[in-house]
């Protein structure tokens, strides 16, 4: 998984090519995890709230597109590791920003400390 700090907060690395791409022009979601909630409690309560309103409403689009992205991110992220790379900001009292997203079906995301 990709994992770096990015300061343009509305644009994501384009990893096929050069450049970046508007944050407008794909699915993504976005986790702020804290000392009290690991990014992998938030990341599955945020699936269990899609999951939710999908049952409710019937119909998918970026819904099911984010709920495809948290079902990737969980199944496939080391959170003790990563856990360590972000904890020691949140200590100092800063916040944290994951975004997550999907390059060819693989689920990655970027850390962005605020």
């Amino acid at each position: 998984l990709l994992l770096q700090a990015y300061h343009d907060y509305n644009s994501i690395p384009c990893l096929k090519g050069e450049g970046y791409i508007s944050a407008k022009e794909m699915v993504y979601v976005e986790l702020e995890p804290e000392l009290s909630a690991c990014v992998g409690t938030k990341a599955k309560r945020r699936y269990e709230q899609i999951q939710s309103e999908l049952l409710g409403r019937g119909e998918k689009g970026e819904a099911g597109e984010r709920l495809e992205i948290l079902r990737l991110f969980l199944e496939t992220t080391d959170f003790s590791k990563l856990r360590n790379e972000y904890e020691k900001h949140l200590v100092k009292g800063r916040r944290v920003k994951f975004i997550l997203y999907l390059v060819e079906g693989k689920p990655k995301y970027e850390m962005r400390i605020i």
